[in-house]
């Protein structure tokens, strides 16, 4: 007869309770984990992922003719929660900007901006973001050059 840590003999009660318990704390943290996960994805990544497939080298070479054009961008919230944002790197003068913000875990709906150009070259949305952290798509256009990037904003 085996003794375990028991006072009595280990028997078949017993590791019917460990078992129990055992599996009681797996599935607990599988169901815990699980909720966490689904709560904080908003599960969309591509509408087709065979589509998007068939589009990835063109959208690599448009990647690359942007980055040739060597623009970068800086964006801040302004006093009054309005996007500011300045373009470096020689972009047109005549380039209009546009973009969206999007919350990163979907709890909020997408935020379209216009872009309006100051006196000093920078451009101001027309609209203020909600508190909390975003992410930006911007898209520059001037003719036929076209610029796009992303970049959070808190």
């Amino acid at each position: 007869m085996i003794r375990a840590f028991t006072k009595g003999p280990f028997t078949g009660k017993h590791i019917t309770v460990i078992l129990v318990l055992f599996f009681a704390v797996v599935i607990a943290v599988n169901v815990l984990m699980a909720r966490l996960a689904s709560s904080t994805f908003g599960g969309l990544v591509v509408e087709n992922s065979y589509v998007a497939s068939q589009k990835f080298n063109g959208w690599l070479d448009e990647a690359r003719k942007e980055g040739a054009l060597g623009w970068q961008v800086e964006a801040s919230r302004a006093a009054d929660g309005r996007v500011a944002v300045r373009l470096t790197g020689s972009p047109p003068q005549g380039v209009e900007l546009s973009g969206d913000a999007w919350h990163p875990l979907g709890r909020m709906p997408d935020q379209p901006l216009r872009f309006a150009r100051q006196k000093d070259g920078s451009f101001l949305s027309d609209r203020a973001l909600p508190a909390g952290r975003w992410r930006l798509r911007l898209e520059a256009i001037d003719g036929k050059a076209k610029w796009r990037t992303e970049r959070d904003i808190s």
